[in-house]
């Protein structure tokens, strides 16, 4: 760690590398923060240090346009917009210091932010997939179990919700209930983000899972309401969850762990593909915005991307395999209202 100090200040001033010294004590001793993190911010200070030293500048000479170009230039030469921000994270908190040190007058890394990063499309399973890996039969666990895993399986991906919705749902509607499944009408209402409640319709196979289900946890259940609950009678958590999710998917025989929300998105997904209802998707998933929503028109575009390449005759004269298609997704048309 000394040595990783050390080097960081031989391109810096005696001035600026007594500054950065006091800097670093500061973060590691009172602000008590991680030994990996000191170490980021050592190589980030180094940088800093460079790109000021090349302007001619020392650390408290630095202006916003100085590190506005800086972040250019880092930009330019392929440096990640996550990678940037978090750069810029920690030039802004030495001059956050130097300022409560009354050593400068203004932050010029104020207001400047790293260019967006390009949001990874999320993860779905294929139709045949994920209805392999709700239909696995978990021989091997004891039946209530089995029994869980399956109505879990079914509502993740039957119904699109998310996790936290999933374990807030109790047995039967209440007035402290977050959520619960009405079997008559087939109906799951949820509380979802923001405080937001909202109904989704719940099939013949979530449903199904779910009798079943609740036949096991009558001879599990405690005084908590929970729908979903462990041998002890208490409601089981995320990880949990998670925990069991993955097993599942492995037992299966699925190609790559399965995750609670990879089910949100393959639900979305698939609806989408079927329907082309962009509106209809935003509301069973409880989007606020259309714009959150719409990450899944790439989706069903890479969807028929893939069935183009298998299907049309021409499709390797257009491009090779692994290269991107050159079909270009037009944009989503809102429906009216």
């Amino acid at each position: 760690m000394r040595h990783r100090t050390e080097s960081a200040q031989e391109a810096l001033s005696a001035e600026d590398g007594a500054l950065v010294r006091r800097y670093l004590d500061h973060v590691r001793v009172e602000k008590r923060l991680a030994e990996r993190t000191v170490i980021l911010y050592t190589g980030d200070l180094q940088r800093l240090g460079q790109l000021a030293s090349k302007a001619g500048l020392g650390l408290r000479q630095v202006q916003n346009a100085h590190v506005r170009r800086w972040v250019a230039q880092m930009h330019s030469v392929g440096r990640s917009g996550r990678g940037i921000a978090l750069i810029l994270s920690g030039w802004r908190g030495f001059y956050v210091w130097l300022g409560r040190q009354a050593l400068v007058d203004h932050n010029p890394v104020q207001d400047v932010r790293a260019p967006k990063a390009s949001k990874p499309l999320p993860k779905a399973l294929g139709v045949d997939e994920s209805i392999q890996l709700a239909s696995h039969v978990q021989t091997g666990d004891p039946p209530g179990l089995a029994a869980r895993d399956a109505c879990v399986t079914e509502l993740l991906y039957g119904c699109g919700l998310r996790i936290g919705e999933l374990v807030g749902l109790d047995v039967a509607a209440g007035p402290r209930a977050r959520g619960w499944i009405d079997t008559s009408e087939g109906e799951a209402h949820v509380l979802g983000k923001g405080s937001k409640r909202r109904s989704v319709p719940v099939g013949r196979a979530a449903l199904s899972a779910l009798a079943a289900w609740l036949e096991h946890r009558a001879a599990w259940a405690g005084e908590d309401p929970a729908l979903f609950i462990g041998a002890q009678g208490q409601r089981l958590t995320p990880q949990h969850l998670r925990v069991r999710l993955k097993r599942r998917s492995m037992l299966a025989g699925l190609s790559t762990p399965v995750h609670p929300h990879m089910l949100r998105h393959s639900f979305a997904s698939h609806v989408l593909q079927s329907s082309g209802d962009l509106r209809a998707v935003q509301e069973l998933l409880g989007h606020a915005s259309i714009g959150t929503t719409q990450v899944y028109t790439r989706l069903d575009f890479q969807h028929l991307a893939q069935v183009y390449d298998a299907a049309h005759p021409r499709a390797q004269l257009v491009r090779q395999p692994g290269e991107p298609s050159t079909l270009a997704p037009k944009p989503p048309k809102d429906p009216p209202g």
